[in-house]
């Protein structure tokens, strides 16, 4: 037979330690609970259609934002990390959080290869940020292999359209997945190194760090 007193007794210490939990916890605490408890919620109803993170790496902060189809957006913190999220928002949906977890797999292989440890990224991606020849682009720079290059020129003629360099140019400079999808690895005909989203510099160094490893 459970004794009566001995329960309320354990029920009080146990509300008592609950209390006291609570009563740790800071501000930023409890607003992380709640947020975990919303990304919960909303994965578990179906309803979040963005989910996004922030990594460190050599080249700067990093933005990671995926759909249910895969990643859909890398951003380096030059772009505006809060300006690519509002865009994300109108071109994808309103119903995006920060929920960590779920690009886990894209932050590994990030850092695998930031680390000269990947070279080439298995990772679902989702292209619906990009459209008509620019699509086309970008499935043709999947092929240039870590530590090789590309012209503008190779990539158009690749693409269907010998002609249309300075689209690939374009194709490139609005590129949504850099580094997974290696536009780094497109130069000019002539040699020289071309522009890059995150500056020549970057540009420059990943290239360098390719050759290398």
């Amino acid at each position: 037979m459970t004794n009566t007193n001995d329960s309320t007794i354990n029920d009080s210490t146990g509300q008592q330690v609950i209390d006291d939990l609570f009563a740790a916890l800071t501000g930023d605490d409890i607003e992380q609970l709640l947020h975990t408890r919303l990304v919960d919620e909303a994965e578990r109803d179906g309803v979040l259609d963005v989910s996004y993170r922030t990594i460190d790496s050599p080249v700067g902060s990093l933005l990671l934002a995926a759909t249910r189809e895969g990643l859909v957006r890398v951003a380096f913190d030059r772009e505006d990390h809060d300006a690519v999220l509002a865009h994300l928002a109108t071109e994808i949906s309103p119903r995006i959080l920060l929920a960590p977890h779920r690009l886990d797999g894209a932050a590994t292989q990030l850092d695998e290869y930031f680390g000269g440890r990947r070279r080439t990224f298995d990772v679902p991606i989702d292209l619906q940020l990009a459209h008509g020849f620019r699509r086309t682009v970008l499935t043709h720079l999947r092929d240039i292999a870590y530590g090789e290059t590309a012209s503008y020129a190779m990539i158009a003629a690749a693409s269907g359209s010998p002609a249309a360099v300075r689209a690939v140019g374009s194709a490139c400079a609005n590129n949504p997945l850099p580094l997974v999808v290696p536009c780094h690895r497109v130069v000019r005909s002539d040699g020289s190194i071309g522009q890059y989203l995150a500056g020549t510099e970057t540009k420059q160094a990943l290239l360098a760090m390719e050759a290398v490893t």
